[in-house]
């Protein structure tokens, strides 16, 4: 019967998750094929043992339980419960929250990836430029790279979407003397920041590559109008060119876009981006 509840959980949960709107906070939304297959397979692990459960007497089941995996006593099948039982606990009780500045802040961000990711293979925390190197070998990143360049090298102004977000900007960083006198527009949330007594701006969104374990904040320096008045975590429409401008915090030429065009826009229901594969 545990099993039965544990496994049920699971279906349960991976439905609320999806209801709810949640599930847009943890995975790649081009994933979602996975959670309905996720949900199916709990359903029927749950169906079987729910039947094997009614099915059984109290001697076959026990008989069972003795054959289980090597867990011949209550005390490890109670840890192997309780290791089932977490994420249920955490996926339906912890809430989430949509990630703004105060990340950026509390973290600063450095370029490629963050300081906090190297060492750990689990997290690979990434901030401005999204890199999806990590997936593929050298020659079938470039293979990947050169496909998309040909989607927008011949564009004079590059429409971003929640849709391209995070390739463009892959692109973007990846070839920036290619992008330099294109126009481009796109929304983000800014991010102020003082350096050296020197400031700059930054648009940004969140994104997600694969899962949170990948995920990132990812834009570009902007240059915006000097009597415009702005405060972190606001959401702006850009329009401008982009050039390259020394960023001295890092000491190099980083893509930038000098603005001709902004306006105050309301925040999306989703904040987050995803990388389409």
């Amino acid at each position: 019967m545990i099993r039965f509840l544990i496994l049920s959980g699971y279906f349960e949960l991976m439905m609320y998750l999806q209801v709810s709107g949640r599930l847009d906070q943890y995975i790649n939304v081009h994933y979602r094929y996975l959670v309905f297959l996720t949900m199916g397979l709990s359903l029927i692990l749950a169906l079987v043992q729910l039947k094997i459960w009614a099915g059984s007497d109290k001697s076959a089941k026990q008989s069972h339980h003795d054959h289980d995996h090597g867990l011949n006593t209550p005390y490890q099948r109670g840890i192997a419960y309780l290791l089932l039982v977490i994420p249920l606990v955490v996926g339906l009780l912890f809430p989430t929250i949509n990630l703004d500045t105060t990340i950026v802040e509390a973290k600063g961000f450095s370029f490629p990836v963050s300081k906090e990711s190297v060492g750990d293979p689990e997290m690979n925390t990434q901030y401005l430029k999204p890199d999806t190197s990590i997936y593929y070998n050298k020659s079938d990143y470039n293979d990947q790279m050169t496909k998309l360049m040909k989607k927008y090298e011949t564009d004079q102004k590059l429409e971003v979407t929640d849709e391209n977000y995070l390739e463009v900007m892959e692109l973007i960083y990846n070839y920036p003397n290619s992008f330099v006198g294109k126009n481009i527009s796109f929304n983000g949330f800014i991010y102020e920041t003082q350096k050296n007594q020197q400031k700059y701006d930054f648009m940004f969104r969140f994104g997600i590559i694969h899962c949170v374990a990948d995920s990132g904040v990812f834009g570009l320096m902007t240059k915006l109008p000097a009597n415009l008045a702005v405060k972190n975590n606001e959401w702006l429409h850009v329009e401008g060119t982009i050039t390259l401008d020394f960023f001295e915090p890092f000491q190099r030429q980083l893509p930038a876009v000098n603005v001709t065009k902004v306006q105050t826009v309301t925040a999306p229901k989703n904040q987050y981006v995803y990388r389409a594969f």
